[in-house]
């Protein structure tokens, strides 16, 4: 298997995989679009729905009279009440515009979100979460080298990784460790006390030094000039003036210092500049796109045969995004094009987070988050009380709100990875997660109403041809929602479920009752158990 393009038309296993990984969800009739078309073409579409559904968020508290849209608001931000919720409003907003619509520029922010990780709780007001957001965006088809020069001033990560704290007189690492050892070149094999191999303990202090003066701005009030968002500042007080000199993992450079904003912000890009020419950067980043995007672990003839190409794809790019992400995803490695076997090593082989999972339950069966401009009462039931304050937790994943600057444990540790998304205290959230969407209630918190649900009837009748036949109406399920096809043993399972006994025209005969007669009573409560099952089954767990 190779990087070389996958020239013919997906058909509808591959196109699962790429719209899997490429994006959060997708429904039938996406799906189908998509496989007729080549990879090239198909992540084409997938840049195209650019559609906002909600373009501002609102927050409905305190009822009597309601904070509204508090981010279009002239008071200071750090004045504004409830930042918490409004966070959470924010990460909600967030999620119901990537629901409603399929762009591959949603999965790379979030991409970039586990790359240059926050954590909403712990960057001051949620304006500031709200232009990373925007940040993030900006970038998700954009210059990673370019990224890191710009989030270095970004109000949200200098609050959250204590920057804003970093003087010329008493320094704060913490974002010079976290911009080496994570956000950019990594920490390679340690070949020596403090010595990392790709940086050295003396680079975090001098990197600290570089990273020195540079301040919040909470009122939001400098703009830049290349993105239109708002950014922190430069306190040339507090930034070290004297001239930096790094290891020997960066060839001794030496980097003289600023004095003023401009050749301050000159010293920020030379030193950026100076981790980007090193080859081990762009590997680290190919490398957490691959494991994104493909899988967590790789061979040795991977390394040679497609890692390495990309690095140098990436250099001789110079970090732009984009030009990686569609060579990887139109090649035949990443269809398991090339062993006569398309469901061994990479289709199906990553276990869904619970943002997927969630994600893809909701497009797959036509739930419809409620409306936030004209139904806030059920949409605030649904999006904070059921998604953030309870589904999200319980599942394990915080939305935009990992535990510590590591990020998400699935995405980053190994060697279980994804693998961890499954454990005794997250797979309740996950195998009810249907039994919400079905009965429109709350099931994992209070049974409260969120004003929507699954129409399980409605779902069969609009997407399967022969909804009365039940092998026919399972096969049609799976094939919609599985990575590839479902057994016949798992067919007759699954029948069972419905049948209860009886033989297979018991199902046929039910159906036609319903479409003669228009009770769905019968049908509506055995299509709740079927689909059910077949969500919470091992298989719709993968990707």
């Amino acid at each position: 298997m190779s990087l070389t393009p996958l020239t013919s038309n997906l058909g509808v296993s591959r196109a699962k995989h790429l719209l899997r990984r490429a994006c959060f969800h997708y429904n039938k009739n996406l799906l189908y679009t998509i496989s007729e078309l080549n990879a090239e073409q198909a992540i084409e579409y997938l840049l195209q729905d650019n559609t906002i559904s909600y373009t501002e968020p609102y927050d409905p508290l305190p009822t009597e009279n309601p904070h509204g849209f508090w981010l279009s608001s002239s008071e200071y931000p750090p004045d504004i009440p409830n930042q918490a919720r409004k966070r959470g409003l924010l990460s909600q907003w967030w999620f119901y515009n990537m629901v409603n619509r399929n762009n591959l520029k949603d999965k790379l922010l979030f991409f970039l979100h586990t790359t240059f990780t926050i954590s909403s709780g712990d960057v001051g007001a949620s304006h500031y979460f709200y232009d990373h957001l925007r940040l993030l965006e900006y970038f998700s088809d954009g210059n990673l080298r370019v990224l890191a020069k710009k989030i270095t001033l970004d109000n949200a990560m200098l609050n959250y990784l204590d920057n804003t704290q970093n003087n010329a007189n008493n320094p704060n690492e913490n974002y010079a460790r976290e911009f080496l050892e994570l956000f950019t070149i990594t920490k390679g094999e340690q070949i020596g006390e403090g010595d990392y191999s790709t940086y050295t303990e003396d680079d975090v202090i001098q990197a600290a030094r570089v990273f020195s003066g540079f301040k919040t701005m909470l009122d939001r009030s400098i703009i830049d000039p290349d993105t239109g968002i708002p950014m922190g500042r430069i306190n040339i007080n507090q930034h070290d003036q004297g001239d930096k000199i790094f290891s020997h993992a960066f060839d001794n450079y030496e980097l003289q210092a600023g004095t003023d904003q401009n050749s301050i912000m000159d010293e920020l890009h030379e030193f950026v500049d100076m981790i980007f020419n090193k080859e081990a950067t762009a590997k680290a980043y190919v490398e957490k796109l691959y494991r994104f995007f493909v899988k967590s672990e790789w061979s040795s003839m991977d390394e040679i045969n497609i890692i390495n190409p990309l690095t140098q794809q990436m250099i001789d790019n110079d970090y732009e995004i984009m030009p990686i992400v569609r060579t990887l995803l139109s090649s035949q490695h990443f269809y398991d094009a090339g062993d006569g076997d398309p469901s061994d090593e990479i289709l199906g082989s990553i276990i869904k987070s619970p943002l997927q999972l969630l994600a893809s339950a909701i497009r797959n069966l036509g739930f419809v988050i409620p409306n936030p401009e004209d139904d806030m009462d059920n949409y605030y039931r649904f999006s904070m009380y059921f998604l953030r304050n309870t589904y999200f937790p319980m599942a394990g994943m915080n939305l935009f709100a990992p535990d510590t600057v590591a990020g998400y444990p699935a995405v980053y540790q190994a060697p279980d990875f994804d693998r961890q998304w499954f454990s005794s205290a997250t797979i309740l959230a996950r195998y009810r997660m249907i039994e919400c969407l079905i009965t429109g209630r709350n099931a994992l918190g209070q049974n409260g109403q969120f004003g929507s649900s699954v129409d399980t009837v409605s779902v069969i009748q609009n997407n399967i041809s022969s909804p009365g036949n039940i092998y026919n109406l399972i096969n049609d399920i799976a094939e919609i929602l599985y990575p590839y096809g479902i057994q016949q043993e798992r067919i007759e399972y699954f029948a069972e479920l419905v049948l209860d006994g009886y033989p297979s025209y018991y199902w046929q005969d039910t159906w036609d009752d319903y479409i003669e007669n228009g009770d769905d009573t019968i049908v509506r409560n055995k299509l709740d158990v079927l689909i059910g099952a077949m969500i919470n089954a091992a298989e719709n767990q993968l990707m």
